[in-house]
């Protein structure tokens, strides 16, 4: 952990750089398997599972007996969980569906908007070091809402060919049935081109590592749209005086035990805080199963001490966080001044684990800066907005001359000859 104190604001632009991986020959083995798959189809997905998962598959799909079987190895407890969650982020969701107002821009002039569902989406699930069913649940659920006709889902199997039981569950709860075993590079691939088993598909939402950041990246140039860019998971802390320590530090190491390559980033206007944060990081390392990855990650975070929580909320914006946590007194009024972040978590009870679970709120969250420019996975994410106008005679009088002067002026005769031959229409 690298403590900063009361950085000038000169600092800033250094101080919330990540971590940058040269990933130019990654790139090319990256193109290389594509290319592969997109020549050999099935053939290309399943040897390229034997290679990285050390599966032996003689189909790709998930059959029905395999997730009944999977439901009977899961515990009540955990499907009780999952159904929970499901029903939360189900209810978030439905809350973002759009409804279109016909506005008459002016008279005879009418536009409006539809929200029509991508038919055709894939979902990629990592089943590495953690498998994330939860993610199955956070990408299904509004896709479902959304109305697209086929879900795709491609998770990687274990030596034995079998997906991980929870993630079939989730599918199941979610409403996904179209489930294949095929993980990294060549899951991406397979459902960019489609292969004999796995469909094509019109959009790829989900996270990965490194090599399914790459791969999701290079199909997204030209043959489908991606959710996002993404790096490492990341979270940033703003706390005060208030903040409980002990509730500060698990929060962080969350965040730590994601990967190598996270990052944690913890701000306070309170001296004790910060090394009470930091001693309880500590203590609670140690307990950990995943503290090698954790400590890794701890290695690349910062603990930062400013003078005052207006400092704070900037170098925030600054930094533009996956997750922020906002554990002060005043939280509401400092939350109001968040500009650049994912998800946000308010007050000491408000852990990320919330969001990551079972809130309601999706945690497929912009990374590594993108937060400036991206939001978050939600119902929009898997629809399109087609754009209507109407115009009568009415239309054409308000509006007509000034489309024909305008397409003049651009010197595109054709364009300003559309509207002049009906603005004449009307003179005769």
């Amino acid at each position: 952990m690298k403590v900063i104190k009361y950085p000038a604001k000169e600092e800033w632009s250094e101080i919330v750089k990540r971590p940058h991986l040269d990933v130019s020959k990654l790139n090319a083995t990256v193109q290389g398997v594509l290319d592969d798959v997109k020549k050999h189809g099935d053939e290309a997905v399943k040897r390229y599972e034997e290679k990285f998962d050390h599966a032996h598959l003689d189909s790709l799909a998930v059959t029905e007996a395999e997730i009944e079987e999977a439901e009977q190895q899961v515990s009540q407890e955990l499907k009780d969980a999952l159904h929970l969650a499901h029903h939360n982020i189900a209810a978030f969701h439905h809350s973002q569906k759009f409804d279109g107002v016909k506005v008459e821009t002016c008279p005879g002039v009418t536009c409006w908007q539809k929200s029509v569902a991508i038919e055709k989406v894939g979902l990629y699930i990592p089943g590495g070091t953690a498998p994330l069913f939860s993610t199955v649940l956070m990408l299904a659920t509004p896709a479902k809402i959304a109305g697209c006709k086929e879900i795709v889902l491609c998770t990687p199997p274990n030596k034995e060919g079998k997906v991980n039981p929870a993630i079939l569950m989730a599918a199941k709860i979610a409403g996904v049935s179209k489930i294949f075993k095929a993980g990294g590079v060549q899951a991406i691939g397979a459902m960019a081109y489609g292969t004999e088993s796995v469909p094509k598909v019109y959009k790829i939402f989900g996270p990965g590592n490194q090599f399914v950041m790459a791969a999701k990246q290079q199909v997204s140039l030209h043959d489908v749209a991606i959710d996002m860019p993404a790096g490492p998971s990341e979270v940033c802390l703003i706390a005060d005086e208030t903040a409980n320590p002990v509730f500060a530090a698990a929060d962080l190491l969350s965040q730590a035990e994601h990967g190598f390559d996270s990052q944690v980033f913890f701000i306070t206007t309170s001296e004790k805080v910060l090394d009470d944060v930091k001693n309880e990081v500590e203590v609670q390392l140690e307990r950990l199963p995943r503290k090698e990855m954790a400590q890794t990650s701890l290695d690349n975070s910062k603990f930062i001490l400013v003078k005052t929580e207006e400092e704070a909320i900037d170098l925030c914006n600054t930094y533009a966080p996956e997750h922020l946590i906002i554990a002060t007194a005043d939280y509401e009024q400092l939350a109001e001044k968040v500009v650049n972040a994912g998800s946000v978590f308010l007050g000491n009870y408000a852990c990320e684990s919330a969001g990551d679970y079972a809130s309601g709120t999706n945690h497929t969250l912009p990374t590594h800066g993108y937060a400036l420019a991206y939001n978050g996975v939600n119902l929009d994410s898997y629809n399109r907005k087609i754009t209507f106008q109407h115009l009568t005679e009415e239309g054409i009088r308000n509006i007509g001359n000034a489309v024909v002067t305008m397409a003049e002026n651009e010197q595109l005769e054709a364009h300003a000859n559309a509207m002049r031959l009906r603005v004449n229409s009307l003179k005769q």
